[in-house]
């Protein structure tokens, strides 16, 4: 069964049927879902749909378009949070310079935190990055000097230069249905290249909706039309594709692993 790594299952979008989507998932063959934190004052929201659900997991964080609006954080209080047993990361978190929501200095500042937090816990975080690839790059490699820590890049749609830089320092990558639209050919090679373990799908949604549900509100069930295109793209069977991504995730996510039963991984 397929992981759908990111999703924001706390989010209005899915009031009306919340429950009826999580099943269509499972129903689809995507096992388990991992609900992405934005806003570290609507946690408790995210925290809930994860407690709900045993196949569900969570994580903490402030988005980086949200880091003026929202209290700033320190290490030792998203430390604090993640002790619950359902928060298996930090994020979402990173830099986003397209649109410029909240000012490039806090998103930095911010985004360090979360990474000493990763540091300090052995607990990944998930990356956002767009249109900021030199000061990703940057960032990423100033904090390694300090000490490893784990994470992905989620909903990759950057450089090949970016995602080697990530590879090289030991993070991984994870591709959304952006994967599957019709200019996206840089974001196919890049999926080509990545080595198999290191590589996982999400949704994204409600966001990014993949070829052949473009236009619709996106859920985590069509994170496998995102999963069988990378597949057929590295002419792999699409089960065994599913398989790695999947161990990928929980060999990540190490924390949800125990939670799911899987450890051994």
């Amino acid at each position: 069964m397929l992981v759908d790594s990111h999703c924001h299952l706390d989010f209005p979008d899915f009031d009306d049927d919340r429950d009826k989507v999580i099943s269509t998932a499972k129903d689809a063959g995507v096992g388990h879902m991992l609900t992405i934190c934005t806003h570290i004052s609507k946690f408790k929201e995210v925290l809930a749909v994860a407690e709900k659900h045993k196949n569900i997991f969570c994580t903490v964080g402030i988005h980086p378009h949200n880091v003026d609006a929202e209290p700033e954080v320190s290490a030792k209080q998203l430390i604090y949070l993640a002790q619950h047993p359902k928060v298996v990361g930090f994020g979402e978190t990173g830099l986003d310079f397209y649109y410029e929501h909240s000012s490039r200095d806090l998103q930095e500042l911010l985004f360090r935190t979360h990474i000493k937090a990763s540091r300090e816990t052995g607990l990944p975080i998930i990356v956002h990055t767009r249109d900021a690839d030199k000061d990703m790059e940057r960032i990423l490699r100033d904090e390694s000097k300090k000490g490893s820590f784990r994470g992905l890049i989620h909903c990759f749609s950057s450089s090949q230069g970016l995602a080697d830089a990530v590879l090289e320092l030991g993070l991984s990558i994870s591709f959304s249905g952006i994967v599957t639209f019709k200019n996206a050919e840089q974001i196919r090679s890049v999926a080509k290249s990545i080595p198999l373990d290191r590589i996982l799908v999400e949704t994204d949604s409600p966001y990014l909706a993949p070829v052949p549900m473009r236009g619709s509100r996106n859920e985590p069930s069509f994170s496998i039309y995102t999963a069988e295109r990378i597949a057929d793209l590295r002419a792999l069977d699409k089960e065994v594709f599913f398989q790695a991504t999947t161990d990928n995730f929980f060999s990540l996510f190490s924390k949800a692993a125990q939670q799911a039963g899987l450890s051994n991984l």
